[in-house]
């Protein structure tokens, strides 16, 4: 039997993560009252279904109730049927936001603000996130980025370390992106936008790739980058971050950062059992602005 107990912060998605995990073959339950648990794992293996995959939504709504969950892993641990913890985690101004889109409450504001409520609620559950096995950060994920994540994890069976990177070009007359742990600043080299023919194009095309890929401070550049990212992620992750956002910037967004944002990330790829996706932020403003 396999057993997940999907759990996290409140607003992280974890209710989207368990249809997701249905979707993939899991028998999910959500909610169920900690002390049930292992009543409810019981009369599974006793049933005649052949129900081999569970997932066990709980989080906050236990109330007080949660902190026995100490105890019941305890002794699934000890019986031989140690779950394995998926915890969705997400920045506390996402959730923030998330819950004013929504207009709910969060489960322990009460009557105090939404940043109180969050803020209580990684003390009760900061003892899962410690002990869970699988960290998704959905601060930047996308509906189908986080359902590719869980097919690397329970369908394909990758090892999965708890880092997600997002590759971000950006222009620098729009503005750092401020959520960018990593920042760099690749208006050093020649700019495109002044050569006939190419002002138009983007990075994603074959003749602004070749324009800045012909210099050697590009190549160098991105030696070096790379073997620096390559040092960081390891120790990040023992750090215990699960998020990493590298921005690579130019004047307007558009020819300089996302030619060497897409390389950076062709050589990124090449690390097995990161999430990893790419944005081109301002790519497109030029266009807009006209």
């Amino acid at each position: 039997m396999k057993l997940v107990i999907l759990t996290g912060m409140s607003g992280a998605g974890k209710s989207t993560a368990l249809k997701m995990m249905e979707d993939i073959g899991f028998y999910c339950v959500d909610n169920l009252p900690v002390p049930l648990i292992e009543k409810f794992l019981e009369l599974s293996e006793t049933s005649k279904e052949e129900i081999q995959k569970f997932a066990i939504g709980i989080d906050i709504r236990n109330g007080k109730v949660l902190l026995e969950l100490h105890e019941v892993l305890e002794r699934l641990d000890q019986g031989g049927n140690k779950p394995e913890i998926l915890f969705l985690d997400a920045e506390d101004g996402v959730l923030v936001k998330r819950y004013k889109e929504t207009r709910r409450n969060h489960p322990l504001s009460g009557g105090r603000r939404v940043e109180e409520g969050i803020a209580a609620e990684r003390e009760r559950v900061g003892f899962l996130r410690s002990r869970a096995d699988y960290i998704i950060d959905t601060s930047r994920l996308l509906t189908r980025e986080l359902r590719a994540e869980l097919d690397k994890i329970f369908v394909q069976q990758k090892d999965y370390k708890n880092l997600f990177i997002t590759i971000l070009s950006f222009g620098f007359k729009y503005g750092i992106p401020a959520d960018s742990d990593l920042v760099f600043d690749v208006r050093f080299l020649p700019n495109p936008y002044y050569i006939e023919g190419l002002r138009a194009k983007s990075g994603n095309d074959k003749e602004i790739q070749d324009y800045v890929l012909q210099f050697e401070e590009a190549h160098t550049f991105l030696k070096k980058l790379a073997d620096m990212v390559g040092f960081l992620i390891p120790n990040y992750i023992i750090e215990g971050k699960n998020q990493l956002v590298i921005s690579i910037g130019c004047t307007g967004g558009k020819h300089r950062s996302v030619t060497l944002a897409n390389e950076l990330y062709k050589q990124i790829s090449e690390y097995k059992g990161y999430g990893l996706k790419i944005e081109h932020r301002d790519i497109e403003k030029d266009v807009l602005r006209k």
